[in-house]
């Protein structure tokens, strides 16, 4: 389980940093548009890839969801 928070908060940090947020603005924007659920439910295969595909995938779930950020 630490594994896995650890892995969600360093993929909510990139997504931050990609789009120039606040931790805060990123964790509030992936949990709207269901990022955090995915990266919860599929932890077992997203973390086998690089945060930067994991970023990727956060970005095409949320905007399949009604998110803007591309």
């Amino acid at each position: 389980m630490r594994n896995k928070i650890e892995y969600i908060v360093v993929c909510i940090s990139e997504f931050a940093r990609r789009f120039q947020l606040t931790m805060q603005q990123a964790y509030r924007y992936l949990k709207h548009y269901q990022g955090i659920s995915y990266l919860d439910e599929f932890y077992d295969v997203e973390h086998l890839f690089s945060v930067e595909d994991a970023v990727d995938d956060l970005i095409a779930i949320c905007r399949k969801h009604g998110g803007a950020l591309a």
